[in-house]
């Protein structure tokens, strides 16, 4: 068998990169029954945070063991996927079958409590928390590239304005509007996220 990461079937037709990254869950687990290596590419690398971060977050895995669960999810993932009855259910699939795959890590190592506690540790709380910050990140990918890059150097590289307005070449006086112009869209966006789509199903 293949690397989960590199199908080795391949559909006739084939979508740029940044063509599947707009494709619904759906439409994507579709094309990846199919054989499509490159949808297979975006999928894994639409939910491989996700996927780590119900390791090391929720389950608070060593890195080691993360790194293994991660890839055996996704090995898994690959070789199920034609059980998957509804491709935009794909989410909670792959949460499904990461929990599992984490119990069954702890269970086998040498951590002292029991697998049921750890379990219950897991409360809602840290997956909301884990789900509020894929919902960001993919609220994020669908801004401009201006408004990702200004919110980048603000939130997460901690940029002064006066740092942002010399590496971009803009007045230091516009630095806040700007930010707060693209706040706004990342509101609109995750809200028009949190909206079910009419006849979707997601």
């Amino acid at each position: 068998m293949k690397p989960p990461t590199d199908c080795s079937r391949r559909s006739g037709e084939q979508l740029p990169m940044t063509a599947l990254s707009t494709l619904s869950d759906a439409d994507l687990v579709r094309r990846c029954r199919t054989g499509d290596s490159e949808a297979w590419s975006e999928l894994v690398e639409r939910y491989s945070r996700y996927v780590y971060a119900i390791c090391v977050r929720g389950f608070r895995l060593s890195d080691e063991d993360a790194e293994d669960v991660f890839q055996d999810v996704f090995t898994r993932a690959f070789l199920r996927l034609e059980t998957l009855r509804d491709g935009s259910a794909l989410k909670p699939w792959l949460a499904q079958l990461t929990r599992h795959r984490c119990l069954d890590a702890i269970a086998s190592s040498s951590r002292v409590e029991p697998v049921e506690e750890v379990a219950a540790d897991v409360g809602s709380g840290d997956m909301e928390e884990i789900e509020e910050a894929f919902a960001v990140r993919e609220a994020v990918a669908g801004l401009s590239d201006a408004c990702q890059d200004i919110l980048d150097r603000f939130f997460a590289q901690d940029q002064s304005y006066r740092t942002i307005s010399h590496e971009l070449d803009i007045p230091a006086g516009t630095i806040a509007s700007r930010i707060a112009r693209c706040l706004g869209k990342l509101r609109s966006e995750l809200e028009g996220r949190n909206e079910p789509a009419e006849g979707s199903g997601e």
